[in-house]
């Protein structure tokens, strides 16, 4: 998770590099107002870093600027000398109070600005295709008595099983995903069931990357004694590089949506305070079972239309927008 929402905030900062919105210099500190050591200095305590405000005067008349105060300071480090012996120099251009309200004064060299918080969504959808097939295969039985019908399924399926192997090549994955035995019972009214028969189950999965052999295997499989293509699965096992996608394109999204609302409202987006990853949906599998039972129906070659995946993401990010009032 930590990953993904780093690769969220670089992503970030690649579409502001894109779109010019930029910072310039100017850096963002937050911590808690406290007097210098020597009287008449103040500074902003962030963690193990000290700020010295050398525009102290233009904020000490507000009603909140006191010590222990926490605010929020955006301005400029300055490679100067000062008569206080404490602290990086720091020339504030904007300082406010932290609050919980949405919307805040913050005040300035010559002018008082209004910063709003935006809520806002981004949402992609990419498309990829698939890397890989699963095939799920069956060798169905019936006889009046169990052995029999448990001794033909087993035969079958070891015809079924080797032609499989053969037509799906190498690197393909084949096991035996189910097997049951069970009797037949008929029903009739005001009567005990009675058993008529078993049917024998044999159940094989077949993974394969090469989706050009579906075809064949399906073929195979039949030719050799398999009556029952359950489905036909398509998926995509390395599925990192369409998720990136998404995500980035969910990403600039909600940037751009932000960006259009500061603008509508006059002002300019400033900086991200939050971004959230609401769901990135891996491809879901795809199935082409309705092909491979026309097919075998009509007893030709099985057509297999492999298609596309859909791979969706959604961020949700807040965006602060500096405005005039």
């Amino acid at each position: 998770m930590k990953k993904r929402l780093s690769g969220v905030i670089s992503a970030i900062a690649l579409i502001f590099a894109l779109t010019g919105v930029t910072l310039a210099k100017e850096i963002t500190v937050r911590g808690r107002l406290q007097k210098t050591v020597e009287s008449g200095g103040w500074l902003i305590v962030a963690g193990s870093q000290k700020y010295l405000i050398l525009n102290a005067q233009r904020f000490q008349n507000e009603k909140w600027f006191r010590e222990s105060a926490e605010v929020e300071a955006v301005g400029e480090t300055k490679d100067v000398m000062t008569t206080y012996m404490e602290g990086t120099p720091f020339e504030v251009r904007t300082l406010r109070p932290l609050a919980q309200s949405g919307s805040e004064s913050i005040v300035g060299a010559s002018d008082q600005r209004v910063l709003a918080r935006v809520l806002v969504s981004g949402d992609s959808i990419v498309q990829a295709q698939p890397d890989t097939a699963i095939l799920t295969i069956a060798v169905v039985t019936q006889a009046k008595q169990a052995i029999d019908a448990q001794q033909q399924n087993a035969s079958r399926s070891d015809a079924v099983v080797r032609v499989v192997k053969a037509a799906a090549g190498p690197g393909a994955e084949v096991k035996t995903s189910g097997y049951s035995l069970q009797p037949q019972r008929v029903y009739k009214e005001n009567q005990p069931p009675t058993i008529s028969g078993y049917e024998a189950r044999n159940s094989v999965t077949v993974i394969l990357s090469d989706l050009t052999r579906i075809g064949s295997v399906i073929d195979a499989a039949a030719q050799a004694g398999a009556n029952d293509v359950t489905n036909v699965v398509f998926t995509l096992r390395k599925d990192r590089p369409a998720r990136d996608k998404a995500l980035t394109e969910a990403t600039r999204e909600a940037v751009a949506k932000a960006q259009v609302i500061a603008q509508a409202l006059g002002g300019r987006v400033v900086r991200i305070v939050d971004v959230q990853e609401e769901g990135t949906t891996r491809p879901q599998p795809r199935y082409a079972t309705d092909s491979v039972r026309e097919a075998k129906l009509a007893q030709v070659a099985t057509p297999i239309e492999v298609g596309s995946l859909d791979i969706t993401s959604r961020i949700q990010l807040t965006a602060e927008v500096e405005m005039s009032r």
